[in-house]
C-alpha cells in the first residue's frame, strides 16, 4: 500500500511537471497531434538531497530614532469636586503621654530637742526647666547648754545658687554666707575668766561664678572655669579675702588619649595685728592614653607659694604619673602612681576645722612632697564596690593644733620643722541594694613621724566609719553613722612654765536618723546624736555635748 501511493505521487508530481512542455510540443507536432514514443523511468531507490542551508544567528539591529526638537503644548484643565460634608467615622489611634510624676522642690523642717537644741532647715528650687535652675538654703542649729559652763553653740547658714543652659554651655553661680559661735571654754575653772572674752564669732561669706561645656560629650573639647572670692573674719579683728580663680580642661586627641591642664591661682590678704599677703599658683598639665587594659596619664605639677614661714620653697615640681591595669574586667583594677601638691589653706578653712584658734595665727600653704601610692579598686558582682590604697607621703609645712602656751583654752597653728612623713592606710567597701539599703565601712590610718614636734597634735591616727541606710516601703527611712576616733595629743603649759603632753579621748560615737512619711508632703523625723553618752574630748580641754535627740516635722511643696 505504502510503495502504491508513493508511486502514485511521484507519477502525479511529474505529470504535473510536464504539462507546460506537452502543451507547447503539441503546436508544432502537426496533423492529428500524433504522440511519440517516449520512455519514463522511475527509480523507487532515489534519495532527494537538498543543500545545506546557511543560518545567520545575528540580531536584527534597529537604529535608534533621531532625536527632533517637539514643541509639546499642554492644557491643564481646573476640575472641581461639588462640596459635601463628609463625616468619616475614623478615629486617630496615639500612645497616650505618660504623666510625670508631683514634683515638689521645696520643703521646711523645723525641729526642738533637749539641751536647749533648735533645729531649722529650708530648701527652695524651681521646678522642672530646661533652661535655667536656681535654688537658695537656709539652716540654723544652736544649743543653749552644753557639758560645762559657756559651752552654748550656734550656726546658720544662708546660700542661693543658680544655673542656666544656653547649647552646651552652662553659666552659674552661687552666694553663701555663714555665721558660727563659739565660746571657749576650756579655760581652768579655778581661774577668774573675763565672760565677756570667751565669745568667738567667725563670719564667713563666698561668692562663686562658674562657666562649663561639660554636658556636650562630642565636644573635643571639655572645660570647667570657676572664679571666686572667700572672705572671713573673727572677734580678734581678723579679717582675710582669697581670690580663687581655678580652670580645669581636656582635649581628646583620638578614641583613646587626651591632653589634661588643671589651673589654679589664688592671692589671700590676712590682716590682724598684721598685714600679710599670699600669693599661689599651680598648674598640672598631663597626658592620658588607654592601651587595651593599660592606661597611663603622664603629667607634672608646677606650682608656686608667697609664704615665709619655715623657710618655705617657692617653686616646687611634683610628679603626676599613674597606671591602672583592668586585671579582671569590670571587676578588679590594681593602679600605682606617684605625685605630690602644693595645698591652698585659710583661715577660711581652718576656722572650719577648728573654731577655738587663737589670734595672730599663722598660716602657711601645705606642700605635699613626693607620695607613691598603690592599690585596688573593683566590685564583687554587681552591688559590692571595694577600694584599697597604700601610700607613703612626705610634708613640709603641715599644720597641726596644738593649746597656746599663755592660754591653754586657745589653740595655735603650729608647724614641724622639717619633713613630716606619714605612711597611710586606706580601705573603703560599700554594698547598694537598688535604693532599698545600703551599707558601708570606711578606715583609714595615718602614722605620722615628725621631724621637731613632740606629737603630731590633734591628729588622730585611726578613724573608723561605718554608714547604713534603709528604705523600707518609701514610708521609714533609716540612717545612721558609727564613728571611732582614736586618740590624739596637745601639749599644756604647767603653773611652772613647763611644757607637758596630755593625750585626748578615744572617741565612739553613733547617730541615728528616722524619718516617718504620712504622706509625700508631710513627715515627721527623729535625730539621735552621741547616743551613746560619751563626754569625750577631740581637743584638749574641751568636752563634747553628751546625748542630743531633736525631734520634729518636714513639709513639702
Amino acid at each position: 500500500m505504502r510503495y502504491t501511493t508513493a508511486l502514485a505521487g511521484i507519477s502525479a508530481l511529474f505529470l504535473f511537471g510536464l504539462a507546460p512542455a506537452t502543451s507547447q510540443a503539441q503546436t508544432g507536432w502537426g496533423e492529428g497531434g500524433k504522440l511519440e514514443n517516449a520512455e519514463i523511468v522511475v527509480e523507487k531507490n532515489r534519495t532527494l538531497e537538498l543543500p545545506e542551508a546557511n543560518r545567520n544567528f545575528e540580531k536584527f539591529r534597529i537604529a535608534p530614532p533621531k532625536l527632533q526638537d517637539r514643541q509639546v503644548t499642554y492644557r491643564f484643565n481646573e476640575y472641581r469636586l461639588p462640596e459635601h460634608y463628609i463625616n468619616l467615622p475614623m478615629r486617630v489611634l496615639t500612645i497616650q503621654t505618660e504623666e510625670l510624676s508631683k514634683l515638689y522642690g521645696n520643703y521646711v523642717k523645723g525641729g526642738i530637742g533637749n539641751i536647749g537644741t533648735i533645729y531649722l532647715r529650708g530648701y527652695f528650687h524651681n521646678k522642672r526647666d530646661d533652661k535655667a535652675s536656681y535654688g537658695a538654703e537656709v539652716g540654723h542649729l544652736s544649743s543653749g547648754e552644753g557639758p560645762v559652763q559657756d559651752s552654748n553653740v550656734a550656726s546658720s547658714f544662708l546660700q542661693a545658687h543658680g544655673e542656666m543652659y544656653s547649647g552646651p554651655l552652662t553659666l552659674g553661680g552661687r552666694v553663701k554666707y555663714e555665721r558660727d559661735q563659739n565660746n571657749f571654754y576650756g579655760f581652768d575653772r579655778f581661774v577668774e575668766v573675763d565672760r565677756d572674752s570667751v565669745k568667738q564669732v567667725y563670719n564667713r561669706f563666698l561668692v562663686e561664678g562658674h562657666l562649663n561645656n561639660l554636658t556636650d560629650n562630642k565636644a573635643p573639647f571639655q572645660f570647667n572655669a570657676k572664679v571666686g572670692l572667700n572672705y572671713a573674719s573673727d572677734n580678734y579683728s581678723a579679717k582675710e579675702m582669697n581670690l580663687i580663680g581655678t580652670s580645669e580642661g581636656n582635649y581628646e586627641l583620638g578614641k583613646d588619649s587626651k591632653f589634661v591642664v588643671n589651673l589654679e591661682a589664688a592671692y589671700a590678704n590676712l590682716k590682724d595685728s598684721a598685714s600679710m599677703g599670699r600669693g599661689f599658683f599651680k598648674v598640672r598639665p598631663a597626658y592620658s592614653k588607654q592601651l587595651d587594659k593599660l592606661s597611663l596619664v603622664l603629667g607634672a605639677t608646677i606650682a608656686y607659694t608667697g609664704d615665709t614661714i619655715n623657710d618655705a620653697r617657692k617653686f616646687n615640681i611634683y610628679p603626676a604619673v599613674e597606671a591602672n591595669y583592668q586585671a579582671i574586667e569590670n571587676k578588679l583594677t590594681l593602679f600605682v602612681g606617684a605625685g605630690g601638691d602644693l595645698q591652698r589653706t585659710t583661715l577660711y578653712s581652718l576656722s572650719k576645722e577648728n573654731p577655738w584658734l587663737n589670734h595672730n595665727v599663722q598660716i602657711a600653704d601645705v606642700n605635699k612632697g613626693l607620695e607613691l601610692y598603690g592599690g585596688v579598686t573593683g566590685s564583687l558582682g554587681k552591688n559590692v564596690q571595694f577600694t584599697g590604697r597604700l601610700a607613703h607621703q612626705s610634708f613640709r609645712n603641715l599644720y597641726f593644733f596644738n593649746n597656746a602656751a599663755k592660754d591653754s583654752a586657745k589653740f595655735d597653728v603650729v608647724y614641724d620643722d622639717g619633713v613630716t612623713q606619714v605612711f597611710q592606710i586606706f580601705g573603703q567597701l560599700t554594698y547598694n541594694q537598688s535604693e532599698k539599703l545600703r551599707i558601708g565601712l570606711k578606715a583609714e590610718n595615718n602614722s605620722y613621724t615628725t621631724a621637731s614636734l613632740a606629737e603630731a597634735f590633734h591628729k588622730p591616727s585611726t578613724i573608723l566609719t561605718a554608714f547604713g541606710s534603709y528604705n523600707l516601703y518609701d514610708k521609714i527611712l533609716f540612717n545612721t553613722e558609727l564613728y571611732y576616733i582614736s586618740s590624739s595629743f596637745g601639749q599644756i603649759a604647767r603653773p611652772d612654765g613647763s611644757m607637758a603632753l596630755r593625750e585626748t579621748d578615744s572617741i565612739l560615737d553613733l547617730n541615728i536618723k528616722a524619718d516617718y512619711r504620712f504622706s509625700p508632703r508631710f513627715s515627721a523625723f527623729l535625730m539621735g546624736n552621741n547616743l551613746l553618752s560619751n563626754e569625750y574630748e577631740r581637743f584638749v580641754n574641751y568636752k563634747s555635748q553628751g546625748i542630743s535627740v531633736i525631734g520634729g516635722v518636714t513639709y513639702s511643696f
